[in-house]
This record gives C-alpha cells, sequence and structure tokens, in this order.
C-alpha cells in the first residue's frame, strides 16, 4: 500500500485517535504530517481506548473534539486527500455530535449510556 505525498497547504481528512478531521497540512514530519483542523468529520469516541466498549475500566474517558484551527500529528498512513467543500467547523462538530448521539442511543447497554452522557456533556460546553 503506498501513501499518498501531500505538500504544506493540501486539504486532507486525517483519522486522530478515534475521531476523523478534515484540515491542511501545515508541516511535514519524517512519519507524519502535522494537519490544522478546520473541520470535525467524526467525533472520537467516549471511553478507554485500550478497553473498548467496556465501561468498568479504572477511568472512563470523555473525549473532546480536537478543536478549530488545533493541531495534530497525523502519521502519513492516516491522512487522505479531501476534495471536498470544507464545512464551517462548528456546524461540522454539531453534526458529527448529533451523528454519535443517534448511533448510541441506537443500542441498549452501559458503555452506550455511558458515552451517551459525556457527549451530552460536551455538547452543553461546545455550544453554550
Amino acid at each position: 500500500m503506498s501513501e499518498e505525498q501531500f505538500a504544506v497547504g493540501d486539504k486532507v481528512s486525517a483519522i486522530y485517535r478515534t475521531g476523523k478531521y478534515i484540515g491542511e497540512i501545515t508541516e511535514e514530519r519524517p512519519n507524519a504530517y502535522l494537519v490544522r483542523v478546520l473541520a470535525c468529520a467524526k467525533h472520537p469516541m467516549q471511553g478507554d481506548l485500550h478497553h473498548p466498549k467496556q465501561v468498568d475500566v479504572a477511568l472512563f474517558h470523555q473525549r473532546r473534539a480536537l478543536a478549530f484551527r488545533e493541531q495534530m500529528n497525523v502519521p502519513k498512513n492516516m491522512v487522505r486527500a479531501y476534495t471536498s467543500e470544507i464545512p464551517d467547523y462548528k456546524e461540522s462538530l454539531q453534526q458529527s455530535v448529533e451523528s454519535m448521539k443517534q448511533k448510541l442511543s441506537e443500542t441498549q447497554g452501559d458503555w452506550n449510556q455511558r458515552s451517551l452522557q459525556n457527549i451530552e456533556e460536551l455538547e452543553k460546553d461546545y455550544f453554550k
């Protein structure tokens, strides 16, 4: 599998932790790109990344989406070209939160309930 090559200023989508973002490359590094966040395509999952979908863990993390213009260091193999129009950050964040809430409410379970609580708390903070 060959990695695409990008230059500073290129618009890309990038997976970072469990979220997906749209942004622009600000710097190339040996094995990664530094990407400035311009929109949120998928909100990060809640909970412990090392024990996915489990509630009985030492710390059930509340994971915020990266902020507008925040920089992330993304491995080159997690970056793809983005050719569509870049949505407004706040609107994209709202859509990704709604999508996550919808998915979480479709299935019953402790993990879903706990994640939904986290997302609803974050939503209050995001959209004051």
